[in-house]
């Protein structure tokens, strides 16, 4: 029966879809000289599809990958778990975790150098104190734990403020999924909202660097403790149309942060002068961020804010939570395979045609092809 009902559709007889893709997967194993005739009608691309979509689910090594297309298509906490979970006894996968781990360390320790030392010419400026009163920081494992059970546990910890609005600050190394988690609680909180101070450095370094070309003179000379001042005072925040955001206000600018974070703000000029700005300002910013909570919790917001513990320590609030990992190589398994996903994801999407509409979405054993080839990819940096 099979093979009579292929040959009529291999010679041109009309057979619905999923029908003609049923009897290419039932020929394929029953016979392959069938599954050559499919092949010369369908064509030779549609045919590979599905021939791969019917292969064999193993890896090289032997062992199969559960990674779904749909989870692969989530590109979430449970689309890196998964991968982890295929992948973590594979020796390329452990080579390129513990190189991530140890890179993402390195510039952790760096990054925290330097936020110090910013921190502290704030104090020799005195535009914050030398030293501050600390609430208690609630630690959080989140060692084999999604963003929504983190967010959870975050959750119970806050009581009643959830409904008054407060400041919650998530502090962690990199890779402990302090962004994925803000997502979560903002999605789970009401009325809650996620707050980049890198806007406001970005906003800094917008005015900062027309100063200089409005003067003709270096951006060196256009952040004296003065000129910056006088850049704050060119920042306002407030509700603006309905809405709560930052006006750029002065220079020539009358802006809105909302409307420009993707353009003004991502100029070549302002990207490229961040690191100088950011260094001499992050005093300028912590009391500007302070403010901005002060109108947000007391409107009955819930802020959400994610970042180091050299510049959250000046932000008081007794909602602090830091994520940790008891062991750290989780850190580089966490961004090797969110790295994997988004390159297999994107190989498997451009791949997208009228085969899809046959044969269907990408197999299991597909998404462990192209996941294989993203981690070969990845060892070769």
């Amino acid at each position: 029966g099979i093979r009579r009902r292929l040959m009529a559709a291999t010679l041109g007889r009309r057979a619905p879809v999923a029908t003609t893709r049923a009897l290419f997967l039932a020929a394929h194993a029953a016979s392959n000289p069938l599954a050559r005739r499919m092949k010369a009608r369908l064509g030779i691309g549609a045919a590979m599809f599905a021939m791969a979509s019917i292969g064999s689910d193993a890896r090289a090594d032997g062992k199969r990958h559960n990674v779904s297309f749909e989870v692969l298509s989530g590109q979430d906490s449970l689309m890196s778990t998964s991968i982890i979970q295929a992948f973590e006894s594979t020796e390329k996968f452990n080579l390129v975790a513990e190189k991530t781990t140890k890179a993402i360390l390195q510039r952790d320790r760096e990054d925290s150098e330097q936020l110090q030392k910013g921190v502290d010419f704030a104090i020799t400026k005195k535009l914050i104190p030398s030293s501050v009163k600390l609430d208690p920081v609630t630690k959080i494992s989140v060692t084999g734990k999604t963003a929504s059970e983190v967010a959870k546990e975050i959750i119970n910890g806050l009581g009643s403020a959830v409904r008054r609005g407060c400041v919650i600050t998530l502090q962690g190394l990199s890779g402990t999924g302090k962004g994925t988690t803000a997502a979560m609680l903002k999605r789970i909180l009401p009325n809650a909202i996620t707050w980049s101070n890198g806007n406001i450095f970005r906003s800094l370094t917008l005015l900062a660097t027309t100063y200089a070309e409005h003067k003709g003179v270096s951006l060196e000379e256009a952040i004296t403790p003065k000129l910056l001042a006088s850049y704050c005072e060119m920042l306002e925040f407030g509700k603006f149309n309905g809405k709560f955001d930052v006006r750029i206000k002065g220079l020539g600018h009358d802006l809105l942060v909302s409307e420009v974070c993707n353009t003004a703000l991502k100029d070549p000029k302002v990207v490229k002068n961040i690191p100088t700005v950011a260094g001499v300002t992050q005093g300028e910013v912590i009391n500007f961020v302070k403010d901005a909570l002060k109108i947000l919790t007391e409107n009955g917001v819930t802020v959400l804010l994610e970042g180091r513990e050299e510049t959250l320590n000046h932000i008081r609030t007794p909602y602090r939570f830091e994520l940790v990992l008891e062991d750290i190589n989780v850190i580089g398994q966490r961004r090797a395979a969110q790295r994997m996903g988004a390159q297999a994801f994107n190989a498997l999407m451009s791949q997208k045609s009228f085969m899809w509409k046959i044969f269907g979405t990408p197999s299991d054993s597909q998404v462990a092809a192209a996941l294989n080839k993203a981690l070969d990819e990845m060892v070769k940096e």
